[in-house]
């Protein structure tokens, strides 16, 4: 009977314009679009392609899912797991402070959002200024990260106004969505009880509640992995072109969401393909089919990284000295040892929870060895174990990956949020070999071992949050943001080499070469009083033997700026963060920013030539703008 299923699906017209569509945006993404065109292009359409391909996957979703919402009933809700689920994001977002936490990430994404919502185009602000009670931007450049986070946060900035913290919003929402879809799988997989260990276990994370109080795309990204899992799930049980639509746009858009994401593709493939074949058919719908067109951003913005070389951070980070690759199996070892070193590190040294790495282990172990036994026999095994089996090809791809990447130190800082998707896969594979230990006795147990690791671990680590001392430039943007809500007035310039971060909450900011390059335009506005008031951010670095302070690299603006320090703080050992007010600028002995003596003001006869003179004003005032 299902002999013939390979040859029918090759008869099959649609699957023959899916692939043209697919090898279209190969051609397209990769090949012929030139490099400087490709970023034009995802800059002014990017929105664009984001919203088509949400409001096909809530379609999607809607068709799928619409018979069971209009037969939902609230009575119907188990509310003892509602609850469950409701404590555990609690816990997670109340022991952390909400702050941007991976700085560059962070705030180039919420930059990104702004230009979304102001402009929908795709664009980080490196300069804005407020002209006249409008806020402006300026300059800015093409970011490398994808654009799922960035469009979503922007949809929200839509709907209430633009604010920073706005980011905090969505995060804290989709904290909440990743506990509920992992009681659902949990449930799915075993019952009610692998649900709340699922729960459980995720909630004694502090990693999770770092990400779930910050402003990155963490969180979004292993919200859609479980939910591309789960909706595979549906399409092996359904196996109809509703689920099949919702799985392949919940797949574009976590491929849309980190960059890495996109190895997801692969166990979904492989998911279609095994149910295709089994069914002879290949149930594809026009959404599908002009799926890969819209996937067409992920490549173009890619093109990046032959433009600047430098964004792939090989200066930074833990790579050997003599890297000269980002990704190669010479990284393997050493990133395996740092990934030892944060599953089972001290807490108070690394988010981790003990309890979570160790039964994950252990429950990765048995469920590999459970796959393997069954992986020739799926059609045996239900919708969600099926997928889960699959998908581990998918969780796997991604740590071997991570392990390869130059960067791919767990234990780092920067680097401790991207062991979230194996934190996922370790607690499907506990919860999937539940059932191999059926006693109600054990199940209870190991309740109680994840409830009191969040208890006696979880809690006392995320509380003292001890991690995030070392990130010194977390620390600052906490310093600065502080700075800036101290402030009574807004109409204040702000110098300082991390200009996006002020750009994002509506400061007018430059940078120190620009500041440098412009310093006409500097003595411009102090002459008139253009703004309350122009600071400058630097660091310094303090030599432990003389006392002696040297400014860090890129901070000088130079003697002819006169400077007067308004806040300093010391929030790292050897170092001092200030914030400093420009009060003149010199060359040698004479002063450009005093006002000329004796010149009279000016005196206007007519309403036309004050106009006129308005005018010319506010162009000369943008044209000098830092």
């Amino acid at each position: 009977m299902t002999q013939p299923a390979i040859p029918a699906l090759f008869t099959d017209k649609r699957v023959w314009l899916f692939l043209l569509t697919g090898a279209l945006a190969v051609i397209l993404g990769f090949f012929a679009i030139p490099s400087r065109a490709a970023i034009v292009l995802v800059s002014d359409t990017g929105y664009w392609f984001e919203l088509a391909a949400f409001l096909l996957f809530l379609r999607a979703l809607w068709l799928t899912f619409r018979d069971e919402l209009k037969a939902f009933q609230w009575r119907q809700l188990d509310w003892a797991s509602v609850t469950v689920v409701g404590l555990g994001g609690v816990v997670l977002l109340v022991h952390e402070t909400y702050g941007f936490k991976i700085i560059m990430d962070e705030i180039m994404l919420l930059g990104t959002s702004m230009s979304m919502h102001f402009d929908k185009t795709v664009l980080t602000p490196i300069r804005g200024n407020d002209i006249q009670g409008a806020f402006v931007i300026l300059d800015g450049i093409m970011d490398k990260r994808p654009l799922f986070f960035p469009f979503l946060l922007s949809l929200l900035h839509d709907l209430t106004g633009y604010r920073p913290a706005n980011v905090f919003i969505l995060n804290s929402v989709l904290t909440f969505v990743l506990l509920g879809l992992t009681y659902a799988t949990g449930r799915m997989l075993a019952g009610r009880r692998a649900g709340w260990l699922g729960v459980l276990l995720f909630a004694g994370l502090p990693l999770l509640g770092q990400n779930a109080t910050g402003g990155g795309f963490e969180l979004l990204n292993i919200v859609m992995i479980l939910a591309t899992l789960l909706l595979g799930a549906r399409f092996v049980q359904k196996r109809d072109e509703a689920s099949l639509s919702a799985l392949c746009y919940s797949t574009l858009l976590l491929g849309q969401t980190r960059y890495e994401s996109l190895i997801y593709v692969l166990p979904v493939v492989i998911l279609v393909l095994w149910v295709w074949f089994s069914e002879g058919r290949s149930m594809l719908s026009w959404p599908v089919i002009l799926a890969p067109l819209l996937l067409l951003p992920y490549p173009l913005q890619h093109h990046i990284f032959e433009l600047r070389t430098s964004a792939w951070q090989m200066t930074e980070g833990g790579a050997p000295a003599n890297a000269t690759v980002p990704f190669s199996l010479s990284y393997l070892s050493n990133n395996l040892n740092h990934a030892v070193n944060f599953f089972f590190g001290k807490p108070t040294d690394q988010p981790n929870s003990w309890t979570l790495s160790a039964l994950g282990v252990i429950g990765a172990v048995f469920f590999l060895l459970h796959a393997a036994k069954r992986v020739r026999s799926l059609r045996t095994e239900t919708p969600i174990m099926a997928a889960s089996i699959i998908f581990t090809v998918g969780f796997i791809a991604q740590f071997v990956f991570l392990m390869c990447y130059f960067w791919g130190q767990f234990d780092d800082p920067v680097i401790r949020r991207l062991s979230l998707p194996t934190h996922l896969w370790l607690v499907i594979a506990v919860m999937a070999v539940l059932p191999q230990f059926a006693a109600v006795s054990f199940q209870r147990l190991l309740l109680g071992i994840a409830a009191l690791g969040l208890i006696t671990v979880g809690v006392p680590s995320m509380a003292e949050h001890a991690y995030t001392q070392e990130y010194l430039p977390g620390r600052e943007t906490a310093w600065r943001r502080t700075f800036m809500a101290d402030q009574t007035r807004h109409d204040y310039l702000m110098i300082d080499n991390d200009a996006i971060l002020w750009v994002a909450h509506l400061v007018s900011a430059t940078t120190v070469p620009e500041a440098i390059k412009r310093r006409d335009a500097v003595v411009f506005h102090m002459l008139n009083h253009t703004f309350s008031g122009i600071y400058v951010f630097q660091r310094y670095n303090i030599d432990p033997n003389t006392g002696g302070m040297t400014l860090r690299d890129g901070d000088d603006l130079g003697p002819e700026f006169v400077l007067e320090p308004v806040r300093e703080e010391r929030l790292q050992t050897l170092t001092l963060t200030r914030i400093s007010r420009v009060v003149d600028i010199k060359v040698g002995a004479k002063s450009l920013t005093a006002p000329v003596p004796g010149k009279p003001p000016v005196v206007s006869k007519s309403r036309a030539e004050i106009d006129k003179m308005r005018k010319a004003y506010l162009e000369n005032f943008i044209k000098q703008l830092p």
